[in-house]
């Protein structure tokens, strides 16, 4: 091949890789965009829009799919704001006290998808008519503002038997909140009260707040009666132990020994009970009535629905840290029972040890008288 045809073909070969470069680089072919499909947020709210006769303990369900919860208000017809807050677990957003009957309310659901754009979701609602007939009665064992020992336990008891089918419902509307945060679990001891106690003693200075929210809640063919909170402060660490074999009670404070006194107690007829339960009441003064005697006694500290108590008993005082006499009671000189009744809290935890009988459950605040593992089911 001659120059002159080499130097053309070199052009030519040039002139066509131009061409491919200028069409592999044209501005002209824009790549195609992919679209994301963001979720929508769903909704399951309960009460339902157009729900008429809804019970006045109803809680505003807030179940919601690709979002999560920012908000719920909830407002009467005459647009008050009902105060409130969500479960723990985000299932339920909770009013602040119970709804009032015959009433419209608003709700509102509002949550932020995975956008992060917020979406309100509104149901509108009205409560039952209040019924009739008369109500399942219930108190609250605190009294608001108070100081109580670390063994206090949260009690609610009831004017009739809450049958075993309607249980979950009513537990389902007790509240406990304890800063610091201390969980723990509530027992049935019986069909008429229900009581609750973290795994350990209350760490002192605990705060507590507790709600028993049952007004309106079913509970066999009748409803529940009110709602009623409380606000207490646990104090500090004390605990008695009183030992049948040696006849000595004993003071604990922090966990260090900071008094004992001998006792007498309960005779081989009438024998104080071994186990664990706190002092219920304390009473300067009172008087004992039984079909045996009728006797006036100091400085009684409750510990037994049974009538089991630590009290002054100075007609005993010779057999205190010597002999049992008493009729189950646990029997201390005029002055430990004023040094008890001055230091003591209710709330604060007795064990008693070593008697002929145990502590039947339920006889007073007996929380602390079974391992944890069996008293949270």
């Amino acid at each position: 091949m001659t120059r002159l045809r080499r130097g053309a073909a070199m052009l030519m070969v040039l002139a066509v890789a131009a061409q491919v470069g200028l069409s592999a680089c044209d501005s002209s072919k824009k790549p195609t965009a992919t679209k994301v499909v963001v979720p929508p947020v769903g909704f399951a709210v309960t009460p339902g829009t157009g729900n008429a006769g809804v019970p006045v303990s109803t809680e505003i369900g807030t179940q919601v799919t690709n979002g999560r919860i920012t908000d719920v208000a909830l407002v009467d017809a005459a647009g008050r704001q009902i105060a409130g807050e969500l479960r723990a677990d985000g299932t339920a957003w909770v009013p602040g006290s119970t709804l009032q009957y015959g009433t419209s309310y608003t709700a509102k659901v509002t949550a932020v998808g995975k956008d992060d754009k917020p979406v309100t979701h509104e149901s509108k609602f009205t409560t039952m008519a209040k019924p009739s007939g008369a109500a399942v009665t219930s108190e609250l064992i605190l009294t608001n503002g108070a100081t109580y020992g670390v063994g206090m336990p949260i009690v609610v008891e009831f004017g009739s038997d809450v049958p075993p089918e309607s249980r979950a419902a009513v537990q389902q509307r007790l509240y406990v909140k304890s800063d610091p945060p201390q969980p723990g679990a509530w027992h049935w001891f019986s069909g008429k009260q229900v009581m609750y106690r973290p795994e350990k003693y209350w760490q002192p200075g605990t705060k507590i707040t507790a709600r028993k929210a049952l007004d309106g809640v079913k509970i066999g063919d009748r409803y529940a009666d009110e709602d009623a909170s409380a606000t207490v402060t646990i104090g500090r660490k004390l605990t008695i132990d009183i030992d049948n074999a040696t006849k000595q009670l004993s003071v604990y404070v922090n966990d260090a020994l900071v008094k004992t006194a001998p006792v007498s107690l309960g005779k081989s007829s009438t024998p104080t009970s071994s186990g664990t339960t706190v002092i219920m009441s304390r009473e300067a003064y009172t008087v004992f009535r039984t079909p045996e005697y009728t006797a006036p006694v100091q400085f009684a500290m409750r510990l037994t629905w049974g009538g089991q108590y630590i009290h002054a008993a100075p007609w005993s005082v010779g057999d205190q840290g010597r002999r049992n006499v008493s009729h189950g009671c646990t029997n201390v000189s005029t002055d430990n029972g004023r040094w008890l009744y001055e230091n003591t809290l209710v709330g604060d935890p007795v064990t008693t040890r070593n008697t002929e009988v145990g502590l039947d459950a339920g006889d007073g605040w007996t929380v602390w008288d079974m391992p944890w593992e069996q008293y949270k089911t």
